[in-house]
C-alpha cells in the first residue's frame, strides 16, 4: 500500500510564494510519473504539472513561468514551488503518484492520490 502525505499549503497574499510537498511511503518498487492537480468546488480537477523520473516536466499554460515542479527520487517526494501567486490559483492541490508496488511477492501498479492541501491566495 502506498501512502501520500501532503504538506505546505496555507494562506498567502497575491504575488507571494508557497512550496507544497508530497512524500510517498510503502512497499514501493518504483515510481514513474508524479504530478500535481488542483480542484475548486464545482469545477473539474485539472492538471497543474507533471514530472517523470528522469526530470522531464510539463505544465499547464496557466502556471508556466510561475510554478516549478521537482522531485527527490531518493525520498520519493515531489514538490511544487509556486511563485507570483494569483487569486485564481486558490484551490485544493492534490499530488498524484504512479507507482509499482510489491504485495506478497507480486508487482502491482498503483495510481495514488494525496489527501489534498488547501492553497488560498487572498489579500
Amino acid at each position: 500500500q502506498v501512502q501520500l502525505v501532503e504538506s505546505g499549503g496555507g494562506l498567502v497574499q497575491p504575488g507571494g510564494s508557497l512550496n507544497v510537498s508530497c512524500a510517498a511511503s510503502g512497499t514501493i518498487f518504483s515510481i514513474s510519473d508524479m504530478g500535481w492537480y488542483r480542484q475548486v468546488p464545482g469545477n473539474k480537477r485539472e492538471l497543474v504539472a507533471t514530472i517523470t523520473r528522469s526530470g522531464n516536466s510539463n505544465y499547464a499554460d496557466s502556471v508556466k513561468g510561475r510554478f516549478t515542479i521537482s522531485r527527490d527520487n531518493a525520498q520519493n517526494t515531489v514538490y511544487l514551488q509556486m511563485n507570483s501567486l494569483k487569486p485564481e490559483d486558490t484551490a485544493i492541490y492534490y499530488c498524484n503518484v504512479r507507482a509499482l508496488v510489491i504485495i506478497r511477492g507480486s508487482y502491482l501498479p498503483d495510481n495514488v492520490w494525496g489527501q489534498g492541501t488547501q492553497v488560498t491566495v487572498s489579500s
